[in-house]
């Protein structure tokens, strides 16, 4: 390997982390191009998969450098303790505040160049909101860290999904609220960023967009609702004008199948579930979260801490083994 390591970080320590961790390395120890390390409590960690009847060898690390020495043999790990020992399925927020100063730390080493991607696990946000966390989630704090450390920084989710990269343009919000957050503006500012991201990690030269509708049928020229020709069509015409190849509004309901899909490299979608059932119903074990226009690459598992399965051992890896992969490759690209 002729690149830094990818960093994974702990993600909730009640939640199945430990156990797909411990999975996903077992599944890439000989590919070390994919090499990476945990960075979290080394003791908790072996506690846990242990409890949950796996047993992987770990080597304590000091620096991001010795993870390529040591990756084929044991799981780097670079120790970082918890206040308290975690339980399955047992939120304890005394470890909150250490969660997230260990995604800070990871953050620290990718914009250092240690790292040459960043991998999450997933993070409790109500665990982290108990101790003061002001942030929706990893996504715009991983923005805001970038931005407090004097880099240009936007939080775009792109969900990849086998032959799928579908983009949320409104994402956490209710459904109700969709319509007036959605702006002409931010559909080309996403669009901007895909386009970019597209041509620099994925090696797509000519990048084709496409943009699906909010309403029914795309709106019907109105007869169904305004936005999709008031607000999405503007901002189709703008970025084509820019020279851009983008393609819509498509009615949602025709915009994924396989024959639409081969139309295009990444498709913009208007809110949430828009883009993730697609994704999800495509890749439901493999899905990626990827987080564009940060100034590092960062991805992660397709889903969340999983509580009903933490400590059963039965959690699958799919999804995080993807991400590794991705971000593996995305570096390359770079």
């Amino acid at each position: 390997m002729n690149r830094a390591p990818l960093i994974l970080t702990c993600g909730e320590p009640a939640s199945i982390a430990p156990e797909i961790t411990a999975k996903a390395w077992a599944a890439l120890r000989f590919q070390s191009d994919k090499a990476f390390f945990l960075i979290g409590d080394a003791n908790d960690f072996v506690a846990r998969v242990q409890a949950a009847g796996l047993s992987i060898p770990i080597h304590a690390i000091a620096a991001p450098e010795e993870t390529e020495k040591y990756f084929e043999r044991a799981l780097p790990i670079m120790h970082v303790q918890y206040p308290k020992p975690s339980r399955p399925a047992w939120i304890d927020t005394r470890n909150s505040q250490t969660v997230i100063d260990i995604i800070t730390a990871a953050v620290e080493f990718c914009l250092s160049g240690l790292t040459s991607a960043l991998v999450t696990n997933p993070i409790h946000k109500d665990a982290l909101y108990s101790v003061g966390f002001k942030h929706r989630g990893h996504t715009d704090f991983l923005a805001a860290l970038a931005r407090a450390r004097g880099h240009a920084a936007q939080d775009v989710m792109m969900l990849v999904a086998k032959d799928l990269r579908a983009v949320p343009v409104t994402v956490h919000i209710p459904l109700k609220d969709v319509p007036t957050a959605l702006t002409t503006e931010a559909i080309i500012i996403q669009a901007l960023v895909v386009q970019k991201a597209l041509k620099r990690y994925f090696g797509v030269a000519k990048p084709r967009l496409a943009v699906t509708g909010l309403n029914p049928h795309a709106g019907e020229n109105g007869a169904m609702g305004d936005e999709d020709r008031l607000i999405i069509a503007p901002a189709i015409k703008a970025l084509q004008a820019q020279g851009l190849k983008v393609m819509g509004p498509m009615p949602a309901d025709t915009a994924f199948h396989t024959e639409a899909r081969a139309q295009y490299d990444a498709i913009l979608c208007m809110y949430h579930d828009q883009a993730l059932i697609p994704a999800k119903t495509l890749d439901f074990h493999g899905g990626v979260n990827v987080t564009l226009g940060l100034p590092f690459i960062r991805t992660s598992p397709d889903h969340g801490t999983a509580l009903d399965l933490a400590g059963k051992g039965t959690a699958r890896p799919d999804s995080l083994i993807a991400a590794l992969s991705l971000a593996a490759e995305m570096a390359v690209a770079r």
